[in-house]
């Protein structure tokens, strides 16, 4: 008995002298912990994690900042105010990068076009929201105006040129950097071409009847996947007469994704060429996510198609509208759209 209660002393005494051994005197004398940088290595931002900026670029307040520089900029307008039917697409410039997230330099190789958007020679950057009034639809317009004047006239970052049609199309001959738009609805292009229209001559694509009002396109503009609903064949009678043709969507069944190519190409010609993106092109059953939701609309494969068939064309900007998350609980991600748009500019 009394052997056991010494062994439970000695045991004792044996487990004290053990934490007191681990103790760490008070002083100067303590050793530092070692730091996340020492062994770990750099910060590095997850698929999930990180500020919400697009395919996790470098992100700048451009509208305040005027020492940013850049050759291309991703620009939100969070606006949604003109819309007819179902709002809600205020939120695609969030939703739109939060769906590019899975996207980044590092990680941005296509085998469509075999090349990374991120390697060849040009600076892009994520520019921001433009703070949109929500409730001035005029006040808003202007907002939107001045903003792309303000990004359109910075010079291009690269000591170099980057486009090599940029100074021959500007009218001052000064090669300027281009803006990919994230939308907000599709009222967004008109002033996007209000200040495209003070720096080139003259620019095509598929918007508003009146930007043709206001002079800001010519007679060679299109509209692509068209399948909604008309007041009558009036409608079309005065699209043609501004200068809009037509692409139906039924047309990629009769007549294939090339054709579709080379209707576009032909008719745009060697000319400016600003492309609007309306995300109800595509079929609601693969993205809901819009205001106007239309059945029959083509595939996410066949607009990558499409989009990769333009390059070469004289693109002096483009965007992606009608975005309306609230509508699409599965996050539907066209960070791809970018992606495929963007490179489309390399090779104009």
């Amino acid at each position: 008995m009394a052997l056991k209660k010494l062994l439970q002393v000695a045991i004792s005494a044996v487990s004290v002298k053990v934490v007191f051994a681990h103790q760490i005197p008070l002083g100067d004398t303590a050793e530092q912990p070692e730091t996340w940088l020492s062994k770990y290595g750099p910060q590095i931002d997850q698929p999930f994690s990180g500020p919400l900026a697009f395919s996790h670029m470098t992100y700048s307040r451009c509208l305040e900042d005027e020492s940013a520089q850049f050759d291309i900029a991703v620009l939100g307008m969070p606006f949604d105010t003109g819309t007819s039917y179902r709002p809600g697409a205020r939120f695609g410039p969030y939703a739109i990068r939060s769906g590019s997230r899975r996207q980044r330099e590092t990680r941005g190789y296509s085998l469509a076009w075999g090349n990374n958007p991120y390697e060849q020679g040009s600076k892009i950057i994520d520019c921001g929201d433009v703070p949109v009034i929500p409730f001035d639809n005029v006040l808003a317009m202007d907002q939107m105006e001045v903003a792309y004047s303000t990004l359109l006239n910075r010079p291009i970052a690269s000591s170099q040129s980057v486009w090599a049609k940029g100074a021959q199309l500007a009218k001052d001959g000064r090669e300027r950097p281009r803006i990919v738009s994230l939308g907000g609805d599709h009222t967004i292009v008109l002033p996007i071409l209000r200040a495209l229209n003070k720096q080139s001559r003259i620019t095509h694509g598929t918007f508003f009847y009146v930007a043709n009002e206001e002079g800001l396109v010519s007679n060679s503009s299109i509209h692509a996947g068209i399948r909604g609903k008309l007041v009558g064949l009036g409608d079309i009678e005065n699209d043609e007469s501004v200068g809009f043709h037509f692409i139906m969507s039924d047309d990629i069944d009769d007549h294939g994704v090339p054709a579709i190519i080379k209707r576009i190409r032909e008719r745009v010609g060697d000319t400016p060429v600003y492309l609007s993106l309306d995300i109800d092109v595509i079929d609601p059953g693969l993205a809901p996510a819009t205001g106007a939701p239309e059945a029959g609309g083509w595939t996410s494969r066949e607009v990558k198609r499409i989009i990769r068939g333009l390059a070469g064309l004289n693109f002096v900007g483009a965007d992606i509208v009608e975005v309306a998350p609230i509508y699409d609980h599965g996050m539907f991600d066209i960070s791809w759209l970018f992606v495929t748009g963007t490179k489309a500019f390399f090779y104009s």
